[in-house]
């Protein structure tokens, strides 16, 4: 039996989905290289736990930029490290890996992470597109002659895509995502309470306290960071209205792109969304409060899809299955 892997390559986290055991794998897409030997120290989250806490020598990469590779020797070992992890040291034969890239990507972009897997021991790649691979993670059957929308917002895109008959009509990606809410709410701490905070701190606000929508009551928070002015600790406590504040622009960037999607949709695939609702997915759709405004904005219910961080690798390893269909004169279209 062939052993099929789907990759979430994203610019946050991997994600691994072997057939027949759902997610085996996820790991921070981080490595921790030294400049002086020249060599990798560490992958995944023992490298996350290195940020910000390495000498000078050992520097914490993320070899993805925004879901595109930045970085290609260094993808192509932490892909390798990745596969090898997820299916065990006494793996004789090669996997048939499909792996996602955002809907935006230029064929280069594409080129490279198709070379990267193969190096990293491939036997057969197939590269899907984020927002299709959510679909299908998301239980939504992309074969048939409807419009379903989804908004998939990974750590560093967003990608909107209009999906019916197995393919994409109408599409979007762009470089605003988790990984921008986390670096508006850094900006806002230093700006307005003179204080220097890490990505953790950050992202650790943004799950406790950070919101999209009004919140009935304000939720407050206490952090500890570096004092601009003296360079001293110093803790101060935020608030959840200041966190939505902080994170409006984001937020807007990104319902002014599912409002733009919609303009360019055929009226007929337009009128299936209005009925079927807009799907969201990706770890950054877990900010509260986002399924509200979007819906108030563009007038159409939005639900969560089950597991969002997850669906897309789960998406991308059943594309396989979809393949196959294909092969075998199924009727879904290209």
């Amino acid at each position: 039996m062939s052993a099929d892997l789907g990759i979430d390559l994203g610019t946050t986290s991997v994600l691994v989905y072997a057939k027949g055991k759902g997610i085996v794998l996820k790991e921070p897409s981080v490595v921790a290289f030294d400049k002086d030997a020249d060599k990798i120290r560490a992958i995944g989250e023992e490298a996350r736990q290195m940020i910000g806490r390495t000498p000078g020598n050992i520097t914490a990469i993320r070899p993805l930029r925004q879901g595109v590779v930045s970085d290609y020797m260094i993808t192509e070992k932490m892909l390798k490290y990745f596969i090898q992890k997820a299916m065990g040291r006494k793996s004789f034969r090669k996997p048939r890996i499909s792996i996602c890239v955002p809907s935006g990507v230029t064929e280069v972009e594409r080129r490279a992470v198709e070379e990267a897997t193969y190096q990293a021991g491939a036997r057969e790649v197939y590269i899907i597109e984020e927002p299709v691979a959510a679909a299908i993670g998301a239980g939504i059957d992309i074969t048939r002659p409807f419009g379903n929308m989804i908004v998939d917002i990974g750590g560093g895109t967003t990608d909107i895509a209009v999906i019916s008959l197995g393919g994409t009509v109408v599409s979007s990606s762009i470089k605003v995502a988790g990984n921008d809410f986390d670096e508006s709410i850094i900006r806002y701490v230093r700006k307005n309470h003179n204080l220097f905070i890490g990505e953790q701190t950050a992202e650790a606000v943004k799950i406790q306290i950070g919101t999209a929508y009004a919140r009935p009551q304000v939720v407050t928070m206490n952090i500890k960071g570096r004092n601009v002015i003296t360079g001293l600790p110093k803790s101060v406590a935020l608030g959840s209205e200041e966190i939505r504040e902080a994170l409006q622009e984001a937020v807007n960037t990104i319902v002014e792109s599912v409002h733009s999607i919609l303009e360019k949709t055929p009226p007929e695939l337009a009128a299936d969304i209005a009925d079927r609702g807009i799907v969201l997915t990706g770890g950054g759709c877990l900010l509260q409060g986002l399924e509200e405004v979007i819906s108030q904005r563009t007038g159409i219910n939005t639900m969560t899809a089950e597991n969002p961080s997850c669906v897309v690798a789960i998406g991308t390893g059943m594309y396989a299955e979809v393949i196959d269909k294909l092969k075998s004169g199924s009727t879904l279209g290209k």
